[in-house]
């Protein structure tokens, strides 16, 4: 199956595109399997079992809550974010909810959605399986899926995606399965990256759609900017963790003379997407929920300081794309499988690749941006201080954006030419998940997670 630039951004609602996002496309799948086999007017009783990293901090990423809303009929790019809590406790109270919104059914949150904290299905940490029960209690239906990171679903019947399985049928003019292959393309037919991005997609949608497509992305990711600077408080949750964007913001504003301006305004982009995406707003997945804040951050960066325009937006976008597609097809954008390397790595690399191509980078230098960019994240590990996606997730989403910036510089001083290959780095990354303990792979059961609880 190809990974279509729209794929990897997707609008959808924190804190977590594995375990929010995820989860909530699962459900629907499930709902559409029984309204196609005709069981949904017959079902009574739902059942849901989450294992390995959904189950570990499934509560801590709102899990249960995406369980609700799936039921609900809701998805994850329409539902309304001011509505999701007072919904969630109001199913808990009366034990009850609205089934695909067309019957009401028997639902205990604390009873119905288990957590299987002692058990991880073959396939992939972040199992989930659900079942369908009669009048009788008679079990109707039960399918599991897998949610592989980024808001990906994997149907464990089928083996393909088939939320994203639309773009599967159409051969793309310009295949690649590696760097070295993308780069090759790129020098036979005298394209840019994102030409050559565009020339792929084009077999799916019309041009002028995918541009608009893609500005929407981007005025998304603004927005969610704009309402993290603005908006003030506490994140949910137990750590209490006040916001800071606000307050950064209004200092940055008022400033007359400051020789780190354009670091720290990066680094308020970064954290007021990702105080957002923990609050359970609205964000673009990019290519997950927990690095959610990189791609805004750089791309906002160059917006400001460098008047980049529309065209920008779109090229910008699509290199990045292409970086993000050879990360999830040869290895992975999972924090619960590969670690945080796999999601705050990926999208430094990804960023780094797009801030490359809009200031002039050739596609050699490009690679080698995304490289550096990677390079110096192999080993991070996913350790969600509480199971929230709050410490260390949001700062490592400003350090990141900065070191984006600062890859690209070191790239641009070069030709291109450069003695570690992106290839080498991307599979280094997943050899790297491989060999890492499970306890570091969002499972809060190592790392920060356990030390700062100790202390």
């Amino acid at each position: 199956m190809a990974t279509s630039v729209f794929d990897l951004f997707t609008i959808g609602i924190g804190p977590s595109s594995s375990h929010v996002v995820g989860p909530m496309r699962a459900v629907a799948l499930f709902l559409s399997k029984l309204r196609e086999s005709g069981q949904l007017v017959s079902i009574h009783r739902i059942g849901v079992d989450l294992f390995g990293s959904l189950a570990h901090t499934g509560k801590g990423h709102g899990t249960d809550k995406s369980i609700v809303l799936g039921l609900l009929g809701e998805s994850p790019e329409t539902v309304d974010t001011g509505t999701v809590d007072e919904r969630f406790q109001q199913c808990r109270q009366t034990k009850r909810l609205d089934l695909a919104g067309e019957r009401e059914i028997d639902f205990s949150v604390d009873e119905d959605i288990r957590f299987h904290y002692d058990r991880i299905l073959e396939k992939h940490s972040n199992g989930l399986m659900l079942q369908a029960y009669g009048a009788n209690n008679e079990l109707l239906c039960e399918n599991t899926y897998y949610s592989v990171g980024g808001g990906f679903v994997l149907d464990a019947d089928q083996e393909v995606d088939p939320e994203h399985a639309q773009v599967a049928d159409k051969e793309r003019p310009y295949p690649f399965k590696t760097a070295n292959e993308l780069l090759d393309l790129c020098q036979q037919h005298g394209l840019s990256i994102d030409k050559l991005m565009l020339a792929n997609e084009a077999q799916q949608y019309e041009i002028t759609d995918i541009q608009q497509k893609l500005l929407t992305i981007w005025r998304t990711m603004e927005d969610c900017i704009d309402r993290g600077m603005q908006t003030e408080g506490i994140l949910p949750g137990p750590l209490k963790v006040q916001r800071r964007a606000p307050q950064l913001y209004h200092r940055l504003k008022h400033q007359q003379h400051n020789d780190f301006a354009q670091i720290d305004w990066v680094n308020l982009y970064a954290i007021a997407v990702n105080e957002e995406n923990a609050a359970g707003g609205r964000v673009v997945t990019a290519p997950t929920n927990g690095a959610a804040g990189i791609l805004p951050a750089v791309l906002k960066y160059h917006m400001r300081f460098y008047r980049g325009d529309k065209e920008d937006v779109v090229r910008y976008l699509l290199t990045a794309a292409a970086i993000g597609i050879l990360f999830k097809e040869n290895a992975s954008i999972s924090g619960a499988e590969v670690g945080c390397q796999g999601e705050v790595g990926s999208a430094c690399s990804m960023a780094a690749a797009g801030l490359c191509a809009v200031t002039g980078g050739s596609p050699e230098q490009v690679e080698n941006a995304a490289e550096i960019a990677m390079e110096h994240h192999l080993g991070l590990t996913c350790d969600p201080i509480g199971g929230l996606v709050q410490i260390p997730c949001i700062e490592r989403n400003a350090m990141a954006a900065v070191q984006a910036i600062n890859a690209v510089r070191i790239a641009m001083y070069g030709n291109g030419r450069h003695y570690v290959s992106l290839d080498k780095v991307i599979k280094t990354m997943r050899d790297t998940g491989q060999d890492m303990s499970e306890k570091y792979k969002e499972t809060a059961r190592g790392g920060l997670a356990v030390n700062i609880i100790e202390c």
